[in-house]
């Protein structure tokens, strides 16, 4: 329970940091880039670098693979179906199809499974949502918006993204069986462990939901396939191929909540970037990630007592 009273915490001190005048108004920025820039790397560093490669790996990675184009199946048919404008379908499919599996996704992953949570976490994020968010993402933005910038720019910007790079360096190491250890591996183990407060910090210090603005029945539509069919999915699917117990269970479980996590912010840049309806793609993250932690607690108390 300490962890989840963690999460709580950090999340109420940020509200409470963003109600003080004196605080700096782009301190969540300077923090989003502190973790961009120092923690993600380091996570990727340390964790990806001594992960052993098998089959059951292959299922967080393919994570973001799966969700990510029945989301576009459910909306592109649901758009044309009930004639929605291309817009709307467009966004629903970018911000719904794809979750916070980094920001919100690594300290809550960290704080509920601890350092092997956090392991499949990055697998689940690195490989899987980013690389997705740098491709099909963009082809669905390209297809449905009005583009603003150049498919090349924006996946250069996405493929350049700091904890990316180090995850292909991570990944080298791992292949050429080159281990981080002493000195280097403690360095990176104090900069990993400041993730989960200044993130939930950060996150809360950035929530800021206009009341007038949730009347969007679309807006829902979004939530309810991002927090409650996308991790459905997951569940009963992974629950054929892997076991509750064990590593497998702690992949399954971790699987499962990853799936359940808010949008993620870069789907919802992508999205405004496109003109697709920026500023419902902006609620559908900023609703989404307090949203999220009351139906991931639900997620939780269902995979702690299959």
């Amino acid at each position: 329970m300490a962890n989840i009273y963690l999460i709580a915490i950090c999340m109420l001190v940020g509200i409470f940091l963003r109600r003080i005048n004196d605080f700096p108004e782009n301190a969540p920025r300077t923090l989003n880039a502190y973790l961009i820039y120092v923690v993600l790397p380091a996570i990727s560093l340390l964790y990806i670098s001594k992960i052993q490669i098998s089959f059951a790996i292959l299922l967080p990675i393919l994570l973001a693979w799966i969700i990510f184009p029945l989301t576009w199946v459910v909306f592109g048919y649901l758009g044309k179906r009930f004639n929605w404008k291309r817009t709307t379908t467009g966004c629903l499919i970018i911000c719904g199809g794809l979750s916070n599996t980094g920001f919100v996704g690594y300290p809550i992953i960290e704080a509920i499974y601890g350092a092997e949570g956090l392991k499949i976490a990055v697998l689940i994020d690195q490989p899987g949502s980013f690389i997705v968010v740098s491709s099909l993402a963009i082809i669905v933005a390209s297809i449905y918006g009005s583009e603003k910038m150049r498919k090349r720019d924006i996946s250069k910007k996405v493929l350049l993204f700091p904890p990316f790079l180090f995850f292909l360096v991570a990944v080298t190491l791992n292949l050429l069986d080159i281990r981080i250890e002493g000195s280097l591996e403690t360095i990176l183990q104090n900069f990993a462990s400041t993730l989960t407060p200044i993130a939930l910090i950060s996150v809360g210090m950035q929530l800021k939901v206009n009341l007038s603005d949730i009347k969007d029945h679309y807006l829902w539509y979004g939530l309810a396939h991002k927090l409650i069919l996308a991790p459905t999915v997951i569940f009963l699917l992974y629950g054929f191929f892997l076991s509750t117990e064990g590593d497998q269970g702690l992949i399954y479980k971790v699987s499962v909540m990853e799936a359940g996590m808010a949008p993620m912010v870069t789907s919802s840049i992508i999205a405004t970037n496109y003109n697709l309806r920026p500023k419902m793609a902006s609620l559908l993250v900023g609703l989404g990630i307090p949203l999220s932690f009351f139906t991931l607690a639900v997620w939780y108390y269902i995979l702690e007592n299959l």
